[in-house]
């Protein structure tokens, strides 16, 4: 698997070491039922799979098979614990580079596979389970939308390798009209626009980012710090509901909080 991102991948082991592998799911998703401390939760992660059926999807991107098993394995949880006192937590580990871009994906409908897998998640959400998203690698397009955006609750790595954004560099330089270098000097000036997670960060959108010594391998201290951090997260969820408030407040989201402030006075 040289030249694919193994972060997911990585992250996944050290997290779901000792739990109960999910089968009967593409390849391409890595999914484990295990506990932290005293929660239970599923672990669920999308990987590269270099003989992945849809060649558009063997770098780690999230195409029709991992949209359609993303809600398959999602819509398990809530079924299973739909009269249980304490639901699982979904834990989703994203290190996604893009959504599959493809003619046969745009045949089959990769915009419902992904849906699909979105509407999942917000219906776990929904329905009591504390949804976390940890980004330990790229965070990308219609693939973080589908894998991680729903979560109640984002915690991000603090890394370079750790990014966030509707497009890539070359593309959305290709889209604008720029060189990178150009929207590199437009993105200093236009957090939106950038790609580093503290401009992520500063729209509110992160619940903590995180720092660790190998972000690429966790160490047993890595571990720990972010096993702690995703209980805290966890309890946070329980403590104040299941919708995405928490979101918005921030300095860079005035706009959205003066939108929402006039939908309301309008409906």
């Amino acid at each position: 698997m040289s030249g694919y991102s193994l972060r997911g991948l990585h992250w996944f082991q050290a997290l779901s070491a000792g739990s109960n592998i999910v089968d009967g799911l593409p390849a391409s998703l890595k999914v484990a039922d295990g506990m932290l401390g005293q929660q239970p939760v599923r672990f669920i992660a999308v990987v590269a799979d270099p003989q992945n059926r849809f060649v558009r999807a063997r770098h780690g991107e999230v195409g029709l098979l991992e949209g359609w098993g993303l809600a398959k394995a999602v819509d398990e949880v809530i079924e299973a614990d739909r009269n249980k006192p304490q639901k699982r937590a979904l834990i989703a580990i994203v290190d996604v580079p893009s959504q599959a871009y493809g003619r046969r994906e745009e045949a089959l409908g990769i915009h419902q596979a992904l849906a699909g897998a979105a509407d999942s998640y917000a219906r776990a959400r929904l329905a009591g389970h504390a949804v976390i998203g940890l980004l330990v690698g790229k965070a990308m397009s219609g693939a973080f939308l589908a894998h991680g955006y729903q979560a109640n609750r984002l915690i991000a790595l603090r890394d370079p390798g750790v990014m966030v954004h509707a497009m890539g560099k070359v593309s959305a330089a290709r889209v604008t009209l720029r060189s990178v270098e150009e929207l590199e000097a437009l993105a200093a000036s236009v957090p939106p626009m950038a790609y580093d997670i503290d401009s992520y960060a500063s729209l509110g959108l992160l619940w903590e980012t995180l720092a660790v010594e190998q972000v690429e391998q966790p160490t047993a201290s890595d571990l720990a710090r972010v096993i702690d951090r995703l209980l805290h997260a966890i309890s946070d969820v329980e403590a104040s509901g299941a919708d995405l408030s928490s979101r918005l407040g921030a300095t860079n989201r005035a706009a959205s909080s003066k939108v929402r402030q006039l939908l309301r006075e309008q409906w």
